[in-house]
Order: structure tokens, then C-alpha cells, then sequence
């Protein structure tokens, strides 16, 4: 049995009211980014990446347009050192780009930190250690005063260290745990880090107030993130950033609300990966910013080629619904939205649309890199007349009238249910030349004259059956299907009428065919469809015909 009486929340609300945020209705701007890939990612991998692969990620993130980018916490490992080195001494690092490591609290390893960035042009030295009620009671077993002591202590080596070794150093601080420590007192050793490194607004500092683990509603970080902002000594020469991660499954909202509440930056992986349920996901971030018309400042119109590199070189696989990213975010197998996003996305056409307002499709596919007949209308048993029409008209050119769509369309979604699979364009393709297209049995037309009289004269020869017999028969009518229905009608024994006709080239050129759409309705009402492709239209509009009474005589 569940137990949830052993659970008590475990954070901490701001001791005062901070609802500010509550009356802003959107972002308005991008944030900084600092992507944490390499870092935080990377450490949370079951095969960290190699050198070479890191190397190539760093590029992927450089090309994105990251300014920011966390490298590693050198002092932890070999590769970790290596890597950041061989970024220096190669000089990898655009000039444009600042390099962020990472370091704990400690002597040792802040000294180890500063040998591995010299020679960096422009590097971000990130300081931490944890400061939550259970970290200090369980692991660290030590008092406020005494964990306060660690954080200033740690930045004034940082002070006499960047000093000493003359580089262009900024600092950052991180008080881990951010979440599940007092926000009062968070603040008093935010503080007594800030005052250690006496910022300026020409030499900012960076306070990181990390959801190290989601522990709370998101408006609840959000409010503690505010009571910072507000409280925080030297505002205006830090930079407020946040770090969440995503144990309740709600990083995106808390990295939003908390820009609402005052944040300047974030700091986040592509696609959320990191410890345990990951980081805030900064594509999923940046697109929904995009999707309310706001430039995020980092390219992703090549989401596809991002993913497989990603994929390729940390392991990791992006989840078909991932938001943005996911093969299947775009892909709509229900018939009536199919129906809907083919009707939206002609109206587009038809109207010169500049605003986007498709529905079920909050963001153009083409924007990041996705097409609308592979990744929007997909086809199943689901699937419906709208979106099997569309997949063919969009990908193949053939714009098939409605009730012919709707007749195509119940045939399609039989064969996807007894195959019980998804059905390729190709395969819905072949459905439609199969059932519909140029059918030659019983009947198959040999050739077709026609002669202009009174009225029309027509000529036809046919084959029928399997012993290849030919005949010619001939019709009147008032016009040239009506001559071919005439002479069917006479000669086997039919009766039946129009009710539909349309044709249409197929491409646009000289050296395009033609096809032709025809519906009949026999006499007990039961209507047929049939196509004919030819590189004549008079001649598909005689094999359209044709077909439509060969699938009528099929069912007789």
C-alpha cells in the first residue's frame, strides 16, 4: 500500500507576500542562456561522451547561437581537464563565447579550477555548495553559521586567486538546494557572497538559484524567486539566474514563472537531458517564447539534424511526444484533425496568411526543419477523407473531389486496420492507383474517337473477360462522356448516371499528364468512383469513366 502520510512538503515559502509575477501575462524577452550540456548533461550519461564527441557537441551549441556554455567541472576528472585545455589551447572558444566551470566550495579544487582556464579569454568561474535544512542536518552536519562560512570563504578565494592569475574571470554562486532551504536564509548567504565580490553594473556577478530538486508548485518557486530578486544587495549588478531541474515534471513552468518573477537567465541542457528526470528543457523553452512571437536568440531551424547528433553522440534517444523535438509532436492521425489542419492550411493559401493560426498546429513544422506531408498528416485507421486528401494532393498532386476523398478514405483506413500498421504515403499511394486509377477489368478501352454530327459520335473499342475479345461499340450523347455512358450502357446491360466529373493537370509543364475524376450512381443508388491518368485529358476523363464502372461491375 501507498504510504503518503511519510511525505511532508519540503520547501519553504518566502517570508512575505511575493505576487508580482502574477501580473505579467508573458515573456517579452529572451533570457540569457547557459547551456549546462556538457556538464550537467554529460555527468548524467551512463557513457559520458568521449573528447571527440564533446568537441562536437560544444560546436552544435556554438552554431545555436549559445553564448554561454557550461564546459565541465575540470577538477573532477582527467577528461573533464583535458577537455576544457584542449578547447584553450586549440582555440576553440569564439570570441563571442564564454566558457562556465564549475567548483565546489573547496580550496583544493577552486586552485585546480583556476589552472585548468588559464589562458581562457573569457570564462565564468561557478562556485557552490549546498545550504538546504536536510543537506545540513543529514550530510554536511553543520550550522548555518558554519555553511554560510564555506560560501564566503570559497568567494574570497576566488577574489585573490583571479587576482593572482590576471584572467578575465566573472563569477558566478549557486546555493544548492536552492529549494529546500530556508529562502531567508538563502538570501543571507546570497548576500554575504555578493558582498564578498562587491559587483559593480559594469562587472556583474551571476546568483544561480538551482531547483537542484523540484520540490514545490511552480508558482511557489516562482514567489521564492521574487522575494530574491527583491531583496537581493547590488541588484543591479547581478544577474539573476535559475537551474531547474525536473522532478516534478514541471522545470519549463518554474524556468517561465520564475523569468516572470525576475529572472535574467537560464541555464538548462537540449532536450532536458540530465540527473535523474533531467534539466529544463532549453529547446522546449526557447520555441514556446518563439511560438508568442518572441526572438529567443538561439537558431534551432534545424531541429532534425540537432537530434540525430545528439542522439549519435550522447546515447540518449528524444521521445516521440517530446515537445518541439519528438517525431511525432507534429503528426495528427485523427481524421477530423486531419480534416482541420488540411482546411487551415488552405486557407493559409488562399488567403496570403501572414500570421500563423493553423489549427492543431501551434508552430509552422517548416520552421524547425520538419515537412507537413512526412510529419503532420500521418496515416492509420484513424485517419479521415481530409488528411488522406491532402497527403495526396500535397505530395503527389492529385486533388480528388470530396466524395471521391471520403470513398478513398474508407478504403485506406480498412487496409491500415487489417494490416494493423501505419500506412507510408507510398503505400496510400498505391491504394488510390490500385482501387482507382486506369482500371482495365472487365472492360478495358483499347482506344476512344470521337466524331462531331448532330450530336457526338463515339467509337470505342473494348476487350472483354480473359479471352481478349474485341468489339467496337458505339454511343451519342451530349458531350463525350455522355457518348461513352451511352455506349456502355447499351452494350453491357448497365444503367447508371453521372454525378461527378473534374480533371486537372497533374504538373505544371508541357510534358505533364492529365488525370480526371469521375463518380457514377447506379440505379439502386450505390455510387462509384473512378480515376484515369493520361497524358491526354480527353482520353483520362474516357478511362475515369471506365474505371468507376469497372469497380461497379466488380460488385455486381
Amino acid at each position: 500500500m501507498m504510504n503518503p502520510a511519510k511525505y511532508k512538503r519540503g520547501y519553504y515559502m518566502p517570508p512575505t507576500q511575493c505576487l508580482d509575477w502574477t501580473k505579467k501575462e508573458y515573456i517579452d524577452h529572451a533570457p540569457d542562456w547557459c547551456s549546462v550540456d556538457l556538464r550537467d548533461g554529460n555527468q548524467a550519461l551512463i557513457v559520458p561522451m568521449s573528447l571527440d564527441q564533446k568537441l562536437a557537441f560544444f560546436q552544435m551549441l556554438v552554431d545555436v547561437g549559445f553564448k554561454e556554455i557550461e564546459v565541465g567541472f575540470p577538477a573532477a576528472s582527467e577528461t573533464e581537464y583535458t577537455f576544457l585545455r584542449t578547447l584553450i589551447e586549440k582555440d576553440l572558444i569564439p570570441d563571442d563565447v564564454t566558457v562556465q566551470v564549475l567548483t565546489q566550495a573547496r580550496e583544493h579544487i577552486i586552485k585546480k579550477t583556476f589552472e585548468a582556464v588559464k589562458g581562457c579569454k573569457h570564462a565564468v568561474i561557478h562556485l557552490y555548495n549546498s545550504t538546504s535544512y536536510a543537506q545540513r542536518e543529514q550530510v554536511f552536519k553543520k550550522s548555518k553559521e558554519e555553511i554560510l562560512q564555506i560560501a564566503v570563504e570559497g568567494a574570497k578565494l576566488l577574489n585573490k586567486l583571479a587576482k593572482e592569475n590576471g584572467g578575465n574571470y566573472q563569477f558566478e554562486y549557486s546555493p544548492e538546494s536552492f529549494t529546500g532551504t530556508e529562502v531567508d536564509y538563502a538570501l543571507e548567504v546570497c548576500n554575504a557572497v555578493i558582498d564578498v565580490w562587491e559587483p559593480t553594473p559594469d562587472n556583474k556577478v551571476i546568483i544561480n538559484l538551482p531547483a537542484t530538486v523540484e520540490m514545490s508548485l511552480p508558482h511557489v518557486y516562482a514567489s521564492q524567486i521574487e522575494y530574491m530578486s527583491k531583496n537581493m544587495n547590488r541588484r543591479d549588478s547581478v544577474i539573476l539566474s535559475l537551474h531547474p531541474h525536473n522532478d516534478r515534471g514541471c522545470g519549463v513552468a518554474d524556468a517561465e514563472l520564475g523569468i516572470l518573477a525576475g529572472a535574467d537567465r537560464i541555464e538548462g541542457t537540449l532536450f532536458g537531458n540530465g540527473e535523474r528526470t533531467g534539466n529544463v528543457d532549453i529547446i522546449t523553452l526557447a520555441m514556446n517564447m518563439y511560438t508568442h512571437g518572441v526572438d529567443p536568440k538561439l537558431d534551432f531551424s534545424d531541429l532534425p539534424k540537432i537530434t540525430e547528433l545528439y542522439e549519435d553522440v550522447t546515447g540518449m534517444n528524444v521521445y516521440e511526444r517530446s515537445p518541439y523535438t519528438g517525431k511525432l509532436v507534429f503528426a495528427a492521425f485523427s481524421g477530423s484533425h486531419q480534416d482541420a489542419i488540411a482546411k487551415g492550411m488552405n486557407w493559409r493559401k488562399e488567403k496570403n496568411c501572414e500570421q500563423w493560426t493553423v489549427p492543431y498546429l501551434p508552430l509552422d513544422p517548416q520552421d524547425i526543419g520538419r515537412k507537413y506531408d512526412g510529419d503532420v498528416i500521418r496515416i492509420n485507421s484513424q485517419s479521415g477523407k481530409g488528411g488522406i486528401g491532402y497527403l495526396l494532393e500535397t505530395r503527389y498532386g492529385f486533388q480528388l473531389p470530396a466524395k471521391m476523398r471520403e470513398d478513398l478514405g474508407y478504403c485506406v483506413k480498412n487496409v491500415s486496420d487489417h494490416m494493423h500498421k501505419e500506412l507510408s504515403p507510398k503505400e496510400v499511394l498505391e491504394i488510390f492507383q490500385k482501387e482507382y486509377v486506369n482500371i482495365s477489368t472487365p472492360i478495358e478501352l483499347m482506344e476512344c474517337h470521337f466524331t462531331q454530327s448532330d450530336g457526338i459520335g463515339t467509337e470505342i473499342t473494348i476487350k472483354r473477360g480473359e479471352k481478349s475479345e474485341k468489339k467496337v461499340y458505339h454511343g451519342r450523347g451530349n458531350g463525350r462522356l455522355d457518348a461513352i455512358s451511352n455506349a456502355i450502357m447499351k452494350h453491357f446491360d448497365l444503367n447508371f448516371s453521372l454525378i461527378c466529373y473534374e480533371e486537372h493537370a497533374l504538373q505544371v509543364g508541357a510534358n505533364s499528364q492529365a488525370v480526371a475524376y469521375v463518380g457514377i450512381e447506379m440505379e439502386n443508388g450505390t455510387k462509384f468512383w473512378g480515376a484515369g491518368i493520361k497524358d491526354d485529358i480527353i482520353d483520362a476523363s474516357a478511362y475515369a469513366l471506365i474505371s468507376a464502372v469497372n469497380k461497379a461491375q466488380k460488385q455486381v
